[in-house]
């Protein structure tokens, strides 16, 4: 059977810098397999004009304060960074970590931020797709150490390119975020090692047939990419009093309930609820979970979930 592996994302809105630090290492000292933090320049829950931590500088601080736990963006807005930019920064923080980092990649959807800060958004989601399939096989080519030279006519205009130093891994895996079948699923079967999407069970059963079927066309082993999950939790010892704290942290991001009505990746209720949730979805061959955590990051949950949850979720009977 696959291992369960758990995650927590820092929404880096709301919140503040010695918080924020120490909620990372507080998942290090649980024993949370990786922390992630969004790459977004304006908050994207509630109102845009919160103040917000810029991705990459706090994964590198993170990196310097930890020791065992691995690193990303969930996941890094493509537009915003030249690939071969981005790829120097990760591997930065690689050497900062010695070797812990994970390279996030996607598409990006929030325009409003783009258009705030003025960079180019793309006519739309397909040419964004577009520009995140050549970025990626740039990154992936720089981050194996090879030389990169872009055809005429792409998005970049890279010119015998090698980036050095090498990250510390032998191979710094990349993780690509979204769902998209005809586009990003096929980005992901040729690429990533990590795969993170959103959904229901019953969705992302389609999903993963679809990837299933990228990767047979590409000629790529489907088991070689990792599945993960993304969600929002909140646990208490009552399912009430965990919807009333996930009311409290929502109000906190100025986010009004009704903003969020329907939205089923926040998962809010007693240990035992929150398992058999899991649990479903390991039973589709997602077995990573990361784990959303708005500030003021909740630590009983943080603590719940690896304590509690996850000896449950690890004892419950799952076809290999």
């Amino acid at each position: 059977m696959t291992d369960l592996k758990l995650g927590v994302a820092l929404w880096s809105q709301a919140g503040e810098w010695p918080a924020f630090l120490t909620a990372a290492q507080t998942a290090e000292r649980l024993g949370y397999d990786h922390v992630w933090t969004w790459d977004h320049l304006q908050a994207i829950f509630g109102d845009p004009d919160q103040p917000i931590f810029e991705g990459y500088t706090a994964l590198a601080a993170v990196a310097q304060a930890t020791e065992r736990v691995r690193i990303g963006l969930f996941v890094g807005a493509n537009p915003f960074r030249n690939p071969g930019l981005a790829v120097k920064s990760v591997t930065t923080i690689d050497h900062i970590s010695g070797g812990r980092a994970i390279m996030g990649l996607g598409a990006a959807w929030f325009g409003h931020e783009h258009q705030s800060f003025g960079i180019d958004f793309g006519t739309g989601f397909g040419q964004r797709l577009d520009w995140l399939a050549e970025a990626t096989a740039d990154a992936r080519s720089l981050l194996d150490g090879r030389e990169v030279t872009s055809k005429a006519g792409g998005r970049y205009a890279f010119d015998h390119l090698r980036t050095l130093p090498p990250p510390v891994q032998s191979h710094l895996p990349l993780m690509i975020g979204g769902g998209g079948e005809r586009k990003t699923l096929r980005i992901v079967a040729r690429y990533a090692d990590m795969w993170n999407v959103f959904g229901m069970p019953e969705t992302l059963i389609h999903k993963d047939a679809v990837l299933r079927q990228h990767c047979a066309d590409v000629g790529r082993d489907p088991t070689a990419i990792e599945r993960t999950v993304g969600c929002k939790i909140t646990i208490r010892g009552t399912e009430a009093e965990a919807e009333r704290v996930r009311r409290s942290i929502l109000e906190h991001n100025r986010t009004p309930l009704e903003r969020v009505e329907g939205d089923q990746t926040f998962w809010t209720g007693t240990p035992e609820q929150i398992a058999e949730t899991m649990i479903g979805y390991r039973r589709i061959g997602f077995h990573t979970f990361i784990v959303e955590l708005p500030a003021p990051y909740d630590a009983e949950t943080m603590e719940t979930l690896i304590q509690v949850v996850k000896p449950m979720v690890e004892s419950a009977p799952v076809p290999s």
